[in-house]
């Protein structure tokens, strides 16, 4: 690595944020995307985390940062375990990617899910178990074992940690933050509660489903902290916008799963910058007003609203590979989980020989994004 790339990811000593949307197994490019960014010597202050990018959050966060990288790939080795059919993987036909997730979706993920058994149609209609096919309780030993939720919970040292749900009563989009309340593995669980797989998780009264049930990625929720202190956002996304036009019916329903995903994403993204970029236009007009005006009590709320600080968001999209399909975010088969992370941590590495991002916002601009994926400098 050269001394260029080993520069600190972090212009104007802004705060650092990491941002996990969901994906399933897609996730190992966050995990290999984290990987490259600590070598990049960017330690992340605050992680929001969705679904899958909840638990990978979950276990930077609930760790020192030098067995981070160490409990990510522990994670990942026991959920892609070796499979009898892997050496016909290794030719990414879709054919045996397709029989790879099958297998998967029958036989569930070691330390994650498991089928139920009897099956959920044979339980009372109302019952928990009838609601969802899989049980997750063993992502509950798995947390356990791999996430030091004392060190999340402890204010002094802790990296902010914040998850994503859905209270399934009210459709309302939460957030556990570790800055507001003690987070435990039932926090991390309901964040990846997808139904019908998985079953609603209880926290006090309510009831949660996974957060991508609502939206994908928790950008807003950082942009609404009332902080003004500058911000570098790391966004990892695990689908793409872009595509070829699909020729079967499979790749027309990835396509249309890829399309929805990355929309709300870049959907947010758009808004957010507008939005951002209106406060410093809104505090440019007001600073152009007469002293006696400027600070007439009545025009208060608006200088509230025109507080704003630079903020940079660097997007690490996830690009498909050419045998993988509509099962790609249930494929945990051990060959796709090792291109995946292989994949986040060539993206990164990419990324940093591409200096551009680590540039202040310019005059016109306080928040700027930056699309830093392979495909972005071919």
């Amino acid at each position: 690595m050269d001394e260029v790339s080993r520069k600190s990811a972090n212009p104007a000593k802004a705060r650092r944020v990491l941002l996990l949307q969901g994906g399933g197994a897609l996730g190992a490019y966050q995990a290999g995307a984290y990987q490259a960014l600590d070598e990049h010597d960017f330690a992340p202050q605050w992680i929001a985390g969705i679904s899958i990018g909840a638990i990978n959050a979950a276990i930077i966060a609930g760790n020192p940062p030098e067995l981070r990288v160490q409990r990510l790939r522990e994670f990942w080795e026991m959920a892609a375990q070796p499979a009898p059919w892997q050496p016909l993987m290794q030719t990414h036909l879709p054919m045996f990617s397709e029989t790879s997730a099958a297998l998967i979706a029958t036989l569930g993920v070691p330390g994650f899910f498991t089928p139920r058994f009897p099956p959920a149609q044979l339980f009372p209609s109302g019952t928990p178990d009838s609601l969802s096919y899989y049980d997750i309780e063993p992502l509950r030993t798995t947390l356990e074992r791999l996430v030091d939720f004392g060190r999340i919970n402890n204010n002094a040292d802790a990296t902010r940690l914040s998850i994503g749900a859905v209270n399934i009563a009210t459709g309302n989009f939460c957030y556990f933050d570790n800055t507001k309340q003690p987070l435990g593995p039932e926090h991390i669980m309901a964040a990846t509660a997808l139904p019908p797989g998985f079953p609603a998780v209880k926290i006090g009264d309510d009831f949660y489903w996974d957060g991508g049930v609502a939206c994908s990625t928790p950008l807003d929720y950082v942009l609404e902290d009332v902080s003004q202190k500058d911000l570098l956002i790391f966004q990892v996304d695990l689908f793409s916008s872009q595509g070829r036009l699909p020729e079967t019916l499979l790749e027309a329903a990835e396509r249309e799963k890829d399309i929805r995903h990355s929309s709300r994403t870049r959907l947010n993204t758009d808004k957010a910058k507008q939005l951002h970029n209106a406060r410093k236009a809104l505090g440019d007009l007001l600073a152009r007003l007469p002293e006696e005006q400027r600070n007439d009590p009545a025009l208060a709320p608006l200088h509230e609203a025109a507080r704003e600080n630079a903020i940079t968001v660097v997007n690490l999209i996830y690009r498909k590979r050419d045998y993988e399909a509509l099962s790609k975010d249930y494929d945990f088969s051990r060959a796709n989980m090792l291109e995946h992370w292989k994949a986040g941590e060539q993206d990164v590495h990419l990324s940093m020989r591409h200096g551009e991002w680590l540039r202040p916002a310019q005059s016109d601009d306080t928040m700027v994004t930056w699309d830093l994926t392979a495909e972005a400098f071919r």
